[in-house]
């Protein structure tokens, strides 16, 4: 980690912050609300250290003792707050590790930082506890409540804090992380920053996992030969790498990256937009082979795939359903 340079796009929020570094107006409590693997945990990581930093300039050096510690997650005024179970933070958690550590002073600087991952988790009565916290703060204490759910918190906390909405990354952005830092080919990388919708954590976790590329093998497999399997056959195939549920949803958001890309050859018969670039030779005869309003069916029916199974509504069913849509010319 090298403070705010590691980090890939979020600019808007980085200007924020340095700026309240260099202004002199740093809040005492702040909420970084957005979808997981967004990069909220990154943000308030690197914001920590730049206000820990020795040098006191609006980054973090990465050279004081100071940025040394807090790279290592070792720094004595940078607590992150950790929980037993995985779905609760409790009330004592929150007065143990947070309440009565911010009577005593910071050890080093000038400022004790709270960093809260999964802030949403926290009981009403841990919410309470930690709302009296940041409405009468000491001084020296900054609150960073980090979550995927900004809705589950009260909204007494949500008013008392500045709220740093993370939002997607461009897929460029991400697309040149992937190849830069994991040496993803140029094909695989425009394929994974695509279907992570600009989301690093995502992408990276795309990127770098070997079951994401058997499932896209998979997908293409049965996006290339729809037409001849028969309907048991194809939903028996999805069914083979879709065990875990949540792998079905980005079966299906593959499926919507095809199909967009045959909607868009069609259209503009140009390959640079393409995602699936290397298959230029399949969208190109599926584009031919299928309608405009055929396209759009094809992509409505995926999504309304998805909106069935999270809806616990009977798997073969719907994957049945979905495949109908897609044969049908």
């Amino acid at each position: 980690m090298k403070g705010f340079q590691s980090i890939v796009g979020h600019e808007e929020i980085i200007k924020h912050m340095r700026n309240s570094i260099a202004m002199g107006k740093v809040s005492h409590s702040y909420i970084f609300a957005g979808e997981p693997g967004a990069g909220k945990k990154l943000l308030a990581k690197a914001y920590a250290m730049a206000l820990q930093c020795e040098k006191d300039g609006t980054d973090p050096c990465m050279k004081c003792d100071s940025c040394k510690r807090a790279a290592s997650k070792n720094h004595p005024d940078i607590i992150y707050l950790t929980h037993e179970k995985p779905n609760t933070i409790s009330v004592e958690e929150v007065r143990t590790q947070i309440v009565e550590d911010v009577a005593i002073k910071p050890y080093y600087g000038n400022r004790k930082i709270y960093i809260i991952p999964d802030c949403e988790k926290m009981t009403a009565q841990a919410q309470n506890a930690i709302l009296k916290t940041i409405e009468e703060p000491p001084a020296y204490a900054v609150f960073m409540l980090i979550t995927n759910n900004i809705e589950l918190l009260l909204p007494t906390i949500q008013s008392r804090c500045v709220r740093l909405d993370v939002k997607a990354v461009s897929d460029a952005l991400v697309k040149e992380y992937l190849m830069e830092h994991l040496h993803v080919p140029d094909y695989q990388a425009e394929v994974d920053a695509s279907f992570a919708q600009g989301n690093i954590g995502k992408a990276e976790a795309a990127a770098t996992s070997s079951d994401f590329e058997a499932l896209t093998k998979s997908a293409l497999y049965v996006l290339k030969n729809a037409q001849n399997m028969g309907i048991n056959e194809l939903i028996d195939a999805v069914k083979e790498l879709s065990a875990d549920k949540n792998i079905i949803y980005d079966y299906l958001d593959l499926f919507q990256m095809w199909y967009r890309d045959v909607l868009m050859f069609k259209a503009t018969r140009e390959i640079d937009n393409l995602v699936y670039k290397q298959e230029i030779n399949e969208i190109r005869e599926q584009a031919s082979e299928r309608s405009y309003e055929g396209l759009e069916n094809i992509l409505d029916g995926v999504e309304k795939a998805k909106v069935r199974l999270r809806a616990n509504a009977n798997f073969d069913t719907v994957m049945e359903l979905l495949f109908l849509t897609i044969r049908d010319k």
